[in-house]
Order: structure tokens, then sequence, then C-alpha cells
């Protein structure tokens, strides 16, 4: 199988299961249920859930039900599009080659779709059918402290807005994007871990592999706001700039975070050994987070 058709199989079984989990359009109140609907199936490239399910083939190769937990992950990271591209936040007209969720469905109704991605995340883990309560418990906790504001995606959300007032620093950089960013994508594989039973020592090589590809998405994520167009992106492109935002290229130059990505694909990388071949998929991932284009 191609890295392609993985990704395709593997973006199938996710949205299967997102069809599943969230409520119809025609179910009432319909209009909440159409936004939430709008935004999350607005053609993401999936990558949390990807993650999450190529921790768990590297630990074992069939978990059932994996893409549940793979599902809380993109309602997390939905829920926070939304709220990001609000006008009192980034005030983005476009995510993803559309308008985004507020300039459809208004400012209230985004919040509201933004707060119930954020409620059905833990409903669908906390009605995980194949998972051990121990290992529910942990994958609970563990997405609610990756999302939260101790180090998590709120925490670095505050900083970056905090940041547009303050001079561009390496030290403010990394506080912001090891939380804004970083603490979901390694979260995504912590969970997929923890849902298959990795051991403590497995656990502990795949949250290194997360913190080196959630620093590179992010490395990546900033160059291609300079790099490339609106068209291309499908999001308002040099929007860090316009915002005075902190970002990688602001702070060590366009040349030097380019190096900075492929050092941590190479740590990444390193931090797979143990698993062989079980991580191909996840070396594959990380390969591709570093060396995307949109």
């Amino acid at each position: 199988m191609t890295f392609q058709q993985y990704v395709a199989t593997q973006s199938e079984r996710v949205n299967i299961a997102l069809h599943r989990l969230v409520p119809e359009e025609s179910c009432a109140p319909t209009i909440i249920h159409k936004a939430m609907r709008y935004s999350l199936f607005a053609g993401g490239k999936r990558i949390r859930p990807l993650l999450c399910m190529a921790a768990g083939e590297a630990i074992h190769p069939n978990a059932p039900g994996i893409e549940d937990a793979a599902c809380a992950l993109e309602l997390i990271h939905t829920y926070s599009l939304i709220h990001d591209d609000l006008p009192a936040l980034d005030n983005d007209d476009l995510r993803r080659g559309r308008p985004t969720n507020h300039k459809v469905f208004g400012e209230a109704m985004a919040i509201l779709a933004g707060d119930s991605l954020l409620t059905l995340a833990f409903q669908v883990l906390a009605e995980l059918p194949h998972c051990p309560p121990d290992r529910t418990i942990r994958i609970v906790a563990e997405l609610a402290i990756a999302s939260g504001t101790v180090g998590g995606m709120i925490a670095g959300q505050v900083h970056d807005l905090e940041g547009e007032h303050m001079a561009p620093s390496a030290k403010l950089l990394d506080t912001i994007h090891r939380a804004k960013t970083g603490a979901l994508l390694r979260a995504s594989v912590r969970i997929g871990a923890l849902y298959a039973g990795a051991s403590e020592t497995q656990l502990a090589a795949l949250s290194d592999y997360g913190e080196h590809i959630g620093l590179a998405f992010q490395i990546v994520d900033d160059l291609l706001d300079i790099e490339q167009s609106s068209e291309q992106l499908g999001k308002t492109a040099g929007k860090d700039a316009a915002q005075h935002k902190i970002t990688f290229p602001a702070v060590y130059g366009v040349e030097r975070s380019h190096d900075m990505a492929r050092e941590e694909l190479s740590a990444a990388h390193r931090a797979l050994e143990a698993f062989g071949e079980s991580a191909h998929w996840l070396r594959e991932i990380a390969n591709t987070i570093v060396n995307r284009t949109h």
C-alpha cells in the first residue's frame, strides 16, 4: 500500500466514524448540527486522527475501535479552528478554501458550534466501546490537559494573543507553539499509544516523536504562511506578519527555519528506531508534515 492509499483509507475510516458520532443536520436543533458539520467535513487533512491510529498500529496492529478515539482529536481540533477564526481572535474569512464558520452561520452560532464539538469529544471518549476503563480515564485526561490552560492548546492561544504586542523572542516562540500546536499533536500520538496498550517505555518514545513532529509542523506552517498563496493554503496567506505574530521565520529567518524543520524530522525518526517496521506509517506522516506545500 502506498502512503497516499494509506491516508485515503484511514481518512475514510475517520470520516465514516465522524458521520456516525456527530448528529445529523436533520436532528434538532438543526442549525447547530449544520454549523458543526460544515467545519468538520470541510476537507481537513485529518493529521491528528492519522497520528493517533498510526501510533496505535505501532503498538498493536489491530486495535478495534481506535478510530473513535481518533475522532475525538478531530472534534477538538475543529472546535479550535472555528474559535480561532472569530473576529475577537484571528478574524479570518477563509478556512480550508471555504468561508469561515462565523461568516456562514454568524458569530453566536460559530461559538456554539465550537463549544458543541468540544463537548462531544469528551462524550465520544467516555463511550469508547472497546477500551478498558483504566485506559479510557488516561485518554480523557490526556486530551483535557493537551487542550487546556497549563501547557495546552488554550495556553498557547493566550500566549499567541499576548505575543502580538511583544518583541519576537526564541523563548516566547517556543512557549507559544509547544502549547498551541504541539500539545495536541503530541497528545494524538500518546492517545493512540495508550488506546493500544503501550508500555511506559513505548509511550515515552512515542511522546518524544510527538514533540518533534509537533514542532516541525508549526515551523512548516509558519513558512507556508509567507511562501504560499491563499489559494494554495486554503486560508488567508500572510496573516502572521499582518497581525505581528511571533513565528519561526520572524525569529530565526527563513533559511534557518527550513533547517530546523529538517532537524526536527530527523529527531522524530530517531525516536522511532526501537519500533522497527511497525512505525512505518508514523515515519511517513512525519515526512509529509515537513515536506507539505499547503
